[in-house]
């Protein structure tokens, strides 16, 4: 079973990209090279990700990270598992901040890594992306596209496009000047040029994105 380094070589990327699509190299040329994504090389833990992953969502940064802070003096831990959730109940979760839902979710989470059921990071080094995918969206509260930027910025998996990403969509649609953003299906056969650095590709057409919107405003694109 092939094993899956955590990164690629943006430079292999870089000219493969240029050589296979004139209009997204001529982008390219304007906004210049990507560096690596520096967590790449940074430890990683896939459980806590996903924890904090559920907690950030439809909330700013600055909203979740107090939550998150919350729950951390709670517990008594800043590694959100099942052994340190299971150190607080629901009502301290939710005067905590962490909704009803997200609740849930936490606890479905912490119960299926009881079970065994998410993969350690050595175990996804060994998974094609696709089953990481599949893996994790059962999950309550954890669709795909949480798992793609899991598989982009924390995994640096070479070929992952997130179809369904609005900012992903709306850089496609300038790079083709397209009167309408391409559908997510539409978008994933246009991407099929890009393999196997469509990663590379998403994160030029984040960039694009915010160039057609006058550069006012970065196009939200993580839970950072």
């Amino acid at each position: 079973m092939p094993r899956h380094a955590r990164g690629f070589d943006t430079a292999a990327a870089w000219d493969h990209l240029r050589r296979r699509d004139r209009r997204l190299g001529a982008w390219m040329e304007r906004i210049g090279p990507i560096a690596p994504e520096p967590r790449w090389r940074k430890p990683f833990d896939p459980v806590d990700a996903l924890a904090r992953a559920i907690v950030f969502q439809q909330l700013s940064g600055k909203a979740a990270s107090t939550i998150v802070g919350r729950v951390e003096a709670a517990i008594d831990s800043t590694r959100l598992h099942f052994d340190t959730l299971g150190r607080i109940d629901d009502a301290a979760l939710r005067a905590c901040g962490v909704s009803g839902n997200k609740t849930l979710a936490l606890r479905d989470l912490a119960a299926r890594e009881a079970c065994g059921e998410i993969p350690t990071l050595r175990q996804m080094a060994g998974m094609h992306h696709d089953e990481i995918v599949a893996a994790l969206v059962p999950i309550r509260g954890i669709g795909r596209w949480t798992v793609e930027m899991m598989l982009m910025f924390r995994l640096g998996r070479p070929d992952v496009l997130p179809a369904d990403d609005l900012g992903i969509r709306k850089g496609a649609q300038r790079v083709d000047r397209r009167p309408q953003m391409p559908t997510p299906k539409e978008l994933a056969v246009r991407g099929e040029k890009w393999a196997p650095y469509r990663t590379y590709a998403g994160l030029y057409l984040w960039r694009i994105a915010d160039f057609s919107a006058a550069q006012k405003t970065a196009t939200n694109r993580s839970q950072d």
